[in-house]
C-alpha cells in the first residue's frame, strides 16, 4: 500500500514539474494577431539624429560643374573603388547640443532630424547662401550600433544603414530562446536627455505602431527570462533526486518488511 502511494506521488510530482517547464506556442509565437491580408507599411518611421552620433556628410554638385566649388565644404579623400574613383568624408560628431560644426556654413543643429532632412538642410543653406545653385548632399550614419542583452550573454549589432526594426534587431542577434518573455523585452533608450525604458511584445501587431519600433543609435535591447526556466533546466537534477529519494523509500520498505517477517517467525 505504501509502495503504491510513493508511486502515485512520484507520477503527480512528475506531473507537476513537467506542466510548470511546458511552453506553448502562445507565449513564444510572434505576430500571433497578424491579419491574413496583411498591414499597411509606416514609412514615415526613420532614424534621427542625435548627440554624441558620428555622421559622414559630403557635398555632390547636382549639375556637374566644377569640384572646386564644393571642396571648401568637404573633407574629402579619393579611394579607388573597383578601379574608379570614389570620394567619402571624415565624420563629423554631434556635440552634445545636437549641433555640428560645418565647413563655411558654421554651427548646424542637426538633433532631431532624419537622414534625408538632413540633406535637405544642408542643401537649402548652400542654395540660400549662394554657395551652390544646385547642391546634392549625401549623409550616413557611421556609428548606429545596437546592444542586445540577454542571461546569455550580450551582443553589439551594427547597422549597415539608418533603419532598423524592433524584429530585425531581435533577428540579428540570434532570435530569443524558449524561455525569453516576450511580453517585457525592454528597450532603453536616451529621450530629452533622459534614459528611458519601453517594452514592447513582438506577440502582437500592435508593436509595429509603438513608437520604439524603429531602432535609434545607441538602443539597449535586454531581455528577462521565464520564472519557471529553473524547473526546465534543472528537469533531470530534480527528477533524479526524486527517483533516487523513492528507491531508497522502497529499499528501505523492502529492508523492514523482511525484517519484520523474520521477526514473526521467530
Amino acid at each position: 500500500m505504501k509502495k503504491n502511494r510513493l508511486v502515485i506521488t512520484f507520477m503527480l510530482l512528475s506531473l507537476a514539474v513537467f506542466s510548470s517547464s511546458c511552453v506553448t506556442s502562445k507565449k513564444v509565437r510572434y505576430l500571433q494577431n497578424m491579419p491574413i491580408e496583411g498591414m499597411p507599411l509606416n514609412k514615415d518611421l526613420e532614424a534621427t539624429v542625435a548627440p554624441y552620433d558620428e555622421l559622414r556628410i559630403y557635398v555632390l554638385n547636382g549639375d556637374g560643374s566644377s569640384d572646386e566649388l564644393v571642396r571648401p565644404f568637404n573633407s574629402l579623400q579619393n579611394v579607388g573603388l573597383g578601379g574608379s574613383g570614389g570620394y567619402y568624408s571624415s565624420g563629423y560628431l554631434v556635440d552634445i547640443n545636437g549641433n555640428i560644426q560645418f565647413p563655411v556654413l558654421g554651427d548646424l543643429h542637426v538633433a532631431g532630424l532624419t537622414r534625408l532632412q538632413l540633406q535637405d538642410t544642408i542643401a537649402a543653406q548652400l542654395e540660400r547662401n549662394g554657395y551652390l545653385k544646385n547642391p546634392l548632399v549625401v549623409a550616413r550614419f557611421l556609428n548606429f550600433r545596437i546592444f542586445f542583452l540577454s542571461s546569455s550573454g550580450g551582443k553589439v549589432i551594427n547597422i549597415s544603414n539608418e533603419r532598423c526594426t524592433f524584429l530585425e534587431a531581435l533577428a540579428m542577434s540570434g532570435g530569443l530562446d524558449w524561455y525569453t518573455r516576450r511580453d517585457r523585452i525592454g528597450v532603453m533608450r536616451e529621450v530629452d536627455g533622459k534614459r528611458v525604458i519601453h517594452y514592447l511584445d513582438p506577440r502582437s501587431i500592435e508593436v509595429f505602431n509603438d513608437d520604439f519600433f524603429v531602432m535609434q543609435q545607441n538602443d539597449i535591447i535586454f531581455t528577462e527570462e521565464m520564472s519557471y526556466k529553473f524547473f526546465s533546466t534543472n528537469l533531470n537534477t530534480i527528477l533524479g533526486l526524486v527517483s533516487t529519494l523513492l528507491s531508497t523509500l522502497s529499499i528501505y520498505s523492502l529492508v523492514s518488511g523482511f525484517i519484520k517477517s523474520q521477526q514473526q517467525q521467530h
